[in-house]
């Protein structure tokens, strides 16, 4: 709760030791971010009126104080909005799992948005990766994925009609309808690139345009070879971190200058 929140700050600014010589705002920073640490990702502070009334300090103050965390990346603050603890996740890029999966494996609640599930003619882009004739018509989902209730991508899956004759069959999980069907991807490639979020990304990411995108591509698998998936992931750059393990080739490490 917003009211414990400020009784605790305001407690432990008040106990203040004569050693500690850091200006209010840095002190305001360091309290605030062992708070947001603690707590739930997403969680939203107290305006920054609030917090200055409540504590006896100056806006100015608070608005320092904020700003330093922002940098941190502890908080994402928004025009027209109260700041809230930044959403950050790890992706790692070794292993083929469901975005659901991923999130709960993390102890995280997902969720998505759903902005449309129908039946359409491909794009040239997804009639070359699924190796379609441009009339053979495809099941494209596309939605916002959420983590914690906070939208951190935008999806857009195309599935050939032979694996997916009804979109609407869809709901967390793709690869769960795929495998009930009995066509699970089994091996996936991705490719990775930055861009800038248009005004229709930020609208949906809750950003603003302009901020940096990590734009997923990846086409995925079946045991024999036939692709049975591809997608389109607009990740908000400043809520995902991709990870991946390096190895020595053949298992030992070899010089340049060899």
């Amino acid at each position: 709760m917003a009211e414990d929140l400020i009784a605790r700050i305001g407690a432990a600014l008040a106990e203040v030791s004569p050693s500690d010589r850091r200006p209010i705002y840095r002190r305001l920073s360091d309290l605030l971010a062992r708070e947001l640490r603690q707590g739930p990702a997403g969680t939203r502070l107290p305006s920054e009126r609030r917090l200055a009334r409540e504590l006896g300090i100056s806006r100015v103050t608070v608005r320092r104080a904020l700003d330093e965390l922002s940098a941190e990346g502890l908080v994402l603050r928004r025009r027209g909005a109260r700041s809230a603890a930044a959403v950050r996740l790890e992706k790692r890029l070794s292993s083929l799992t469901g975005f659901s999966d991923e999130l709960r494996n993390r102890g995280m609640r997902p969720g998505q948005r759903w902005l449309s599930r129908q039946v359409v003619l491909p794009a040239p882009s997804e009639a070359l990766a699924l190796d379609l004739a441009p009339a053979e018509k495809i099941a494209r989902l596309e939605r916002v994925r959420l983590a914690d209730g906070h939208p951190i991508a935008i999806e857009r899956a195309a599935v050939p009609l032979a694996y997916l004759p009804d979109p609407g069959l869809v709901g967390d999980s793709l690869y769960a309808i795929l495998a009930e069907g009995g066509t699970p991807p089994v091996r996936g490639a991705q490719r990775i690139r930055a861009g800038l979020m248009s005004g229709r990304d930020a609208e949906l990411l809750d950003s603003r345009p302009g901020a940096p995108l990590l734009i997923v591509e990846r086409r995925c698998f079946l045991a024999d070879g036939r692709p049975v998936e591809f997608t389109e992931t607009r990740y908000d750059g400043e809520s995902y971190d991709f990870l991946t393990e390096l190895q020595p080739q053949n298992g030992t490490y070899q010089s340049e200058m060899a």
